[in-house]
């Protein structure tokens, strides 16, 4: 594959790439780029939202270049402000190490994970002195800081920015230096980071990264951005059957954008598919059974994707309930409690107010039939089937 071809292929679904010029003559050189990519651990579960940077990086990998991935372990007792209006409670290290434990393994699912490096930005960060941080800092200034504009936006409301948020693009610029990365990847909300790293490397006298970044995929909800803490999200590590589910419940609107964000698909079928739906070719519905088919494929494999899409056939077309399910052994002495307590035991609400909110919502069916008291009884709950949402099924024992 000559550089064109290349250039062709790293830059299909990407936003931005500064600057284009820069990655063709590092494609043209023919040597293997180090190819960055950052992961703040905000939680443990890594989704389809994250996929989207995950199978840039692989593309990459794929063309023979080297993937580093950035856990930022040190960064994240910060907090990245990005995006938002007030700062970031920082999380401390215990709560880091926990999330991080499956990240990789999660990483692995979209990564040749053996192939790639993986890091952690507190090898270089947690030995930096105060005197080392204020040489550091003495390259960049506050005007440039206030470009960002989340910054901007909170300085002119009145609002605080704490002085350690400043620090946060700066760790991150650091990490393209301390690893000489040819080039970063990130979401279009990261630029402002990105392009740090690229200005702080030229002051280091480094070649300067290129800074590609790739769409935002929304939610579920079709409005804000997929993340956990919104629940619109698909994690990586559903089972086909919810992945499947879920993606049937996006609207209309996005099952463009996820074919072409959220699968492997080639550019062809994917502009057949668009003309299909804006012709009425394609009815929506059975474009969204191709999605789901293609997202469960892609992470299950084709034969988990045959049964999820027959689970969805049965329970949630038919109505019926499933062959199989998982089931739960309650004690005898919870055979009798109210439906609040149940969700709760089951694992299915955190709290009774979690569980009142999901009965309120019509979530939840007892044998086929929605309950809408959250204080309901039954006689005895053992034997008893459990419905929470379109896809999810218990058995209580």
């Amino acid at each position: 594959m000559n550089a064109q071809q290349q250039l062709d292929l790293l830059t299909r679904r990407c936003v931005d790439v500064v600057t284009r010029e820069d990655l063709v003559a590092k494609l043209e050189r023919g040597h293997r780029l180090r190819v960055k990519l950052g992961i703040d651990p905000s939680g443990p579960e890594l989704h389809l939202g994250h996929a989207v940077v995950l199978r840039k990086l692989r593309d990459f990998q794929d063309l023979g270049h080297e993937a580093v991935l950035i856990v930022g372990d040190f960064t994240a007792q910060i907090g990245d402000p990005t995006g938002l209006s007030a700062a970031r409670k920082p999380r401390t290290k215990a709560e880091i190490e926990a999330d991080m434990r499956s990240y990789a393994e999660q990483a692995a699912l979209i990564l040749d994970i053996d192939k790639a490096t993986v890091r952690f930005n507190s090898e270089w960060l947690a030995p930096i002195s105060f005197a080392d941080l204020i040489g550091l800092s003495a390259k960049i200034t506050v005007a440039r800081m206030l470009e960002r504009d989340d910054f901007t936006k909170r300085f002119h409301a009145g609002s605080p920015i704490g002085l350690h948020e400043f620090l946060y693009p700066l760790g991150q610029a650091y990490d393209s230096i301390a690893i000489k990365a040819d080039v970063e990847l990130g979401g279009t909300e990261q630029l402002f980071n990105l392009m740090m790293g690229r200005r702080m490397q030229e002051e280091f006298d480094q070649a300067p990264q290129v800074c590609m970044t790739l769409p935002i995929l929304e939610g579920t909800d079709g409005v804000q951005r997929m993340g956990k803490s919104l629940n619109n999200f698909i994690a990586l590590r559903d089972t086909p059957q919810d992945m499947f589910g879920k993606v049937m419940s996006i609207p209309d609107t996005l099952i463009g954008r996820y074919f072409r964000l959220a699968t492997t698909l080639a550019p062809a079928e994917l502009d057949a598919i668009d003309a299909g739906l804006a012709s009425g070719a394609l009815r929506p519905r059975d474009a969204k059974l191709k999605l789901a088919f293609e997202i469960a494929g892609l992470y299950h494999g084709p034969n988990a994707a045959v049964v999820a899409r027959e689970h969805f056939e049965k329970t949630v077309v038919r109505k019926e309930l499933p062959d199989e399910m998982p089931s739960h052994a309650l004690a005898d002495g919870d055979a009798r409690v109210m439906l609040g307590k149940l969700l709760v035991l089951v694992g299915w609400a955190s709290s009774n107010r979690e569980a009142q909110r999901l009965v309120q919502q019509g979530a939840i069916k007892i044998d086929g039939v929605r309950a809408d008291d959250v204080r309901h009884i039954e006689p005895t709950w053992h034997g008893k089937v459990l419905q929470k949402g379109n896809h999810q099924f218990l058995k209580i024992k």
